[in-house]
């Protein structure tokens, strides 16, 4: 089980601070969201940033969330940011698997995200061309919202359509459902304001690890 804090919940005045933490406590991955204000109602980091990142943690793999509406013109420039993992939404016009492929021709892991309100089947034919799928828990866009428990059964149709890739979850995450999660197959937890914010992520990273 991988933890990737997401550094929408870290204070944007001490960032390299807070992901230090993350990264002392056990951190696997860390997730960087991109909003564009046009596919989402919220406008977050950019490219510069990601590669900040990458400079400063070169250790940490990047797991970057394109919640754009236009993901194919930053394909090559989150690439060369630095994204170990680049995840573009299933619910965008145009050809998704061969923008997928194109991720993975660059060496990077292609994710493949959903919407809470897509169904698993609507993607079924997507997931040849996915290394992992994000499902969202929330609806996408803002952070610190209520887990939505219904989108368990989406993770079991997706390994019962036979997918064998990582299965990535955001939205709500906290140690109260994590081990509820990894009951219905996830591998990958985002976590936002429950690690930012927590007490002892040391303990808690030991916890999710341990599941």
């Amino acid at each position: 089980m991988r933890v990737a804090p997401s550094i929408l919940a870290a204070d944007p005045l001490h960032m390299a601070r807070d992901i230090q933490r993350m990264l002392d406590a056990g951190a696997d991955w860390l997730h960087v969201d991109i909003m564009d204000a046009h596919f989402v109602p919220n406008l977050s980091f950019g490219p510069a940033l990601t590669a900040a990142l990458h400079r400063q943690f070169p250790s940490l793999p990047l797991d970057v969330h394109l919640m754009m509406d236009n993901p194919e013109g930053y394909i090559d420039v989150f690439c060369d940011a630095g994204a170990s993992v680049l995840t573009i939404h299933a619910e965008i016009p145009g050809d998704v698997a061969a923008l997928l492929e194109r991720i993975r021709a660059r060496g990077v892991k292609a994710g493949l995200s959903v919407k809470p309100g897509t169904p698993a089947e609507a993607i079924r034919r997507l997931l040849p061309h996915a290394d992992m799928v994000l499902v969202m828990t929330v609806e996408p866009g803002f952070g610190g919202q209520r887990f939505n428990a219904g989108m368990l059964g989406k993770l079991d149709a997706l390994r019962e359509m036979g997918y064998t890739g990582l299965l990535e979850a955001d939205g709500g995450i906290s140690l109260s459902n994590v081990a509820l999660l990894r009951s219905h197959g996830l591998d990958v937890a985002v976590m936002g304001t429950a690690m930012l914010g927590s007490a002892d992520p040391v303990a808690d990273m030991t916890a999710i690890h341990a599941l």
